[in-house]
């Protein structure tokens, strides 16, 4: 009979083992401390050996949780350097403002968060003092990502320093009339101050992942030495169940960003209640940040719970901590110290012993009160031992209480988060715990008072010359006054002009051939970014793995499968490429990094990241506004476009939509190219606008969305002619006429306008032809190179109107005198062409896929959405016949004679 004792076989048993006599000795002795010891006890010694194993440098795993206690112990602080007294007013201050402001604006009912900055004001209040270097440091300063609902305390330290002043602070939440503060973290509303958006959850520690990782390939390409940059990203606890909190953290592993370190504010509320209730938000934070490599600091617990553990000798009292879940340590804070030693140290014979030895007031001072984010020298600790960590990014578990210092009526509470106010009497509290000179006079009419020591006061003197010691005021974002790029030659974009002749080309191919022209450029070459998720082969991208090489911060280690081709995978060090793996979220957030550096760094960039259209917008569009809101400048490309053009993947990658979605963002200029040329002039006109000389009111904070396709067809010579760069650019040219295409139609023949857009323009002109040899009926075919420019421009227009100003919308301007009605088609849904229909003074119809895709051939697959060139036939003798132009019976006809 087994043994139920015995050993058990494992992997272990795979390896050899030399001494099998010596491995049993160790067993048995383990086997021994559980025995006579208690379980508890070889557990630890466990620990501890492996810590010593990992400290030596011996392999083995490593622990993913330790014990709920610091991971700096007291007598390993090091002190802060600063005046603690005097850091201590200045919080105090910001605390006063922040809730304040908050509070004043509540009358207005628009809301603000009081909370989230009173658990977290020494985590800020610490790095503004002593750590976040401002942009007159080396480099470029660090990147700051403050957490979304702490805003009112930054804006309160900004007051504080004389960079806003009451009016500000009085119109937080209320922009319209200028003068105002954005709820959030926003560049775009208020550019001088905020670098990165990140109320939108989740986007703020991915974001700040591939900031880090952009500026070592800033570094490492020799652009700029950044080196001396580090990236502070602020989170809360509840905000890391995002799933883009935690995508992005192998990869700053990898690469080994010790410019990096995440803050994570373990209050252990989320927006409705606790983070984990019945389990512990900080053990799992642990284990999941050390397993994929990070370094991980807890700053648990203040200096009142230090008298507790010198008082642990049994280690009862930290097994104890480690089994509360989250919850009931949430309960304590709002409890009185007899429940406490009843429900936490009641548990434990031990515990009810060293509970004795406590007094009331010690045990509220611990369990109320004392939490190590709320200690500027526990915070201190914590950020110079992450600063001065090298091979790996840091994590740091802060844990506070949410609403701290606000009073009973909110610190801890589960609805604090939706608390937008506090009482007078509250105020006046929270004054005496504060020690702030407010008199209750300056109490006007029940209305809260801001708090501010003077100009010229010791505080005020304190927080400057700690700021212009660390490179000037913080956060800021830099405005340069940048040198416009130098347009790259013309020859680049010219050699589309003649067309393909005879061999057929799709507009991917064109745009990636734009591409590998523009990165040779001597001046401006270098600044292209290409970013590809990993389908570089599908977009025919893999000539540029030699040329241009792909990023790896650790070079090639290897030798690659393909080296003897012409164009193998080839990573370098300063490697211009970045191929993210699978991961759009990545990519994009590759893409802000770099359409952003001309403000984060002072260098301008040009990323363009090509992606399969269906997974742009869709999968990512949350970014793709957090673009926007940054002012990010850049290309992004929807290759392998539309919904009947990639049909055998079938409907999930079947694109009929990203215009649509597209047209939503203000930032974005939307094309829908349909030739190599209209590439060239669209990709030609991007980078003067967003890079070169901005005309007078033009806004260069924009991105470009281009969708291309896989189709190879012949590609056209540019038509001669003025006004065809202009056209393409606004949105709609005239591409030919019935008769400059040379189709037959009779005199006088019934005439009718095609506008089509991207791959649907050869469907047009397919139609075209018909429409004349076998039906009688002349069209002229148009290139809408971008409904929503069109869109957009004529809704300036209508504004303008309100105005006074007589304006006429371009489209409307480009279809005068055109005869016939107007029947657009695209591979998109018909509200993509129907943007632009209330302007069309025509007769308007339209075309478009609508619904879900389907696997087959392209042809039918048009077939069935009713896109295909007859089906384009028989809509426009509909339309003709509407009008009495063409016999109706001819719309019945062209249906049975093309099986529609």
């Amino acid at each position: 009979m087994t043994d139920p004792n015995a050993i058990q076989p494992s992997a272990l048993d795979q390896l050899p083992d030399r001494d099998p006599e010596e491995t049993a000795e160790w067993q048995a002795s383990l086997d021994a401390v559980a025995r006579e010891a208690g379980p508890h006890r070889a557990a630890y010694l466990m620990r501890r050996t492996l810590e010593r194993a990992e400290a030596g440098g011996i392999a083995l795993p490593k622990l993913l949780e330790t014990d709920y206690v610091n991971t700096i112990p007291t007598a390993a602080e090091p002190g802060t350097p600063g005046d603690e007294a005097m850091e201590a007013r200045i919080t105090a201050w910001n605390r006063w403002n922040a809730a304040a402001m908050v509070t004043r604006g509540s009358k207005y009912g628009v809301g603000g968060h009081i909370a989230t900055f009173a658990s977290a004001a020494w985590l800020y209040e610490m790095g503004f003092n002593h750590f976040f270097q401002g942009k007159e440091a080396d480099g470029s300063g660090d990147q700051l990502y403050i957490q979304g609902h702490a805003s009112p305390g930054i804006y309160a330290r900004a007051f504080l320093d004389g960079r806003l002043n009451e009016g500000h602070l009085d119109n937080f939440r209320q922009e319209s009339g200028g003068n105002g503060l954005p709820s959030y973290p926003h560049p775009r509303r208020l550019p001088w101050l905020w670098e990165f958006p990140t109320v939108s959850m989740g986007l703020g520690p991915l974001s700040a992942i591939y900031q880090a990782r952009f500026n070592r390939y800033l570094t490492n390409r020799a652009i700029k030495d950044v080196s001396a940059s580090h990236v502070w990203a602020f989170l809360g606890d509840g905000e890391m169940d995002e799933p883009e909190s935690t995508a992005a953290l192998a990869l700053a592993a990898r690469e080994e960003l010790d410019n990096l370190t995440f803050v994570i504010n373990c209050n252990l509320q989320r927006l409705d209640g606790p983070v984990r209730a019945n389990f512990k938000i900080v053990q799992e934070l642990e284990a999941q940040f050390r397993g994929a490599g990070w370094n991980v600091i807890k700053t648990l617990w203040g200096s009142a719970w230090d008298e507790l553990f010198q008082l642990d000798t049994t280690g009862a009292l930290v097994r104890r901590l480690r089994e509360v879940p989250d919850a009931q340590i949430q309960t304590y804070q709002t409890r009185d110290a007899a429940y406490i030693r009843a429900d936490f140290f009641g548990k434990d014979p031990a515990l009810v012993e060293m509970a004795k030895l406590l007094s009331d007031d010690k045990i509220l001072e611990c369990f109320h009160l004392s939490r190590g984010g709320h200690e500027a020298r526990k915070v201190y600790a914590a950020y110079k031992a992450a600063v001065e960590h090298k091979g790996a990014p840091t994590v740091i578990l802060a844990q506070t209480v949410k609403g701290h210092t606000l009073g009973e009526g909110f610190a801890s509470k589960n609805a604090n988060h939706q608390m937008k106010k506090l009482t007078v009497d509250e105020f006046k509290t929270m004054r005496d715990l504060l020690d702030l000179p407010i008199k209750d006079s300056d109490f006007a009419d029940g209305q809260v008072p801001y708090g501010h020591p003077g100009a010229d006061s010791p505080e005020v003197r304190y927080l400057q010359e700690r700021r212009a010691a660390l490179g000037g005021p913080a956060p800021a974002r830099r405005m340069h006054a940048l040198a416009p790029l130098p347009a790259p030659a013309e020859k680049a974009f010219a050699s589309f002009d003649k067309g393909s002749g005879s061999q057929n080309v799709a507009t991917t191919m064109a745009f990636v051939r734009l591409v590998k022209d523009l990165v040779r450029d001597k001046e401006t070459g270098k600044r292209w970014v290409p970013i590809v998720p990993d389908e570089a082969r599908t977009f025919g991208m893999e000539s540029l793995f030699p040329s241009l090489g792909i990023y790896s911060p650790k070079g090639q280690t290897y030798e690659p499968v393909d080296r003897d081709q012409l164009m193998y995978y080839k990573e370098a060090k300063n490697g211009q490429i970045l191929n993210e793996g699978i991961t759009e979220a990545g990519s994009m957030a590759d893409f802000i990094a770099a359409s952003t550096a001309y403000a984060t760094h002072g260098e301008a960039m040009i990323p363009f990241y090509i992606f399969y259209s269906m997974f742009g917008w869709q999968r990512t569009a949350d970014q793709m506004w957090q673009l926007g809101d940054q002012l990010g400048r850049g290309f992004l490309v929807g290759a392998t476009a539309g919904r009947t053009t990639l049909t055998g993947e079938g409907l999930q990658h079947a694109d009929g939509h990203s215009p649509v979605i597209a047209a939503t963002n203000p930032a974005a200029l939307s094309y829908d190219p349909a030739f190599a040329y209209e590439i060239a002039v669209v990709v030609r006109e991007g980078l003067r606008r967003m890079y070169g000389e901005a005309k007078p009111g033009e806004d260069q904070n924009v991105f470009y969305y281009l969708t291309v396709y896989n189709e190879p067809l012949p590609q056209p010579a540019k038509p001669a002619g003025l006004g065809i760069d202009e056209g393409i650019v606004k949105g709609l040219y005239r591409f030919n006429t019935a008769e400059s295409a040379g189709v037959t139609a009779p005199a006088n023949a019934p005439r009718i306008q095609l506008l089509g857009s991207g791959t649907a323009i050869h469907w047009a002109l397919e139609a075209q032809r018909l429409l004349a040899e076998e039906w009688g009926v002349a069209a002229d075919v148009w290139s809408a190179t971008s409904w929503s420019e069109l869109r957009r421009d004529a809704m300036e227009a209508d504004a303008a109107l309100l105005r006074g100003e007589e304006r006429v919308p371009y489209v409307r301007q480009a279809l005068q005198g055109a005869e016939g009605p107007v029947l657009a088609v695209s591979d998109y849904m018909r509200q993509v062409p129907d943007q632009i229909a209330q302007w069309v003074e025509q007769d308007w119809s339209s075309l478009g896929a609508d619904g879900f895709g389907l696997s087959d051939t392209r042809e039918a697959a048009r077939r069935h959405f009713g896109v295909d060139a007859e089906s384009i036939v028989v809509a426009a003798l509909a339309q003709l016949a509407k009008r009495g132009e063409v016999q109706a019976t001819a719309v019945k006809e062209a249906r049975e004679k093309y099986g529609l």
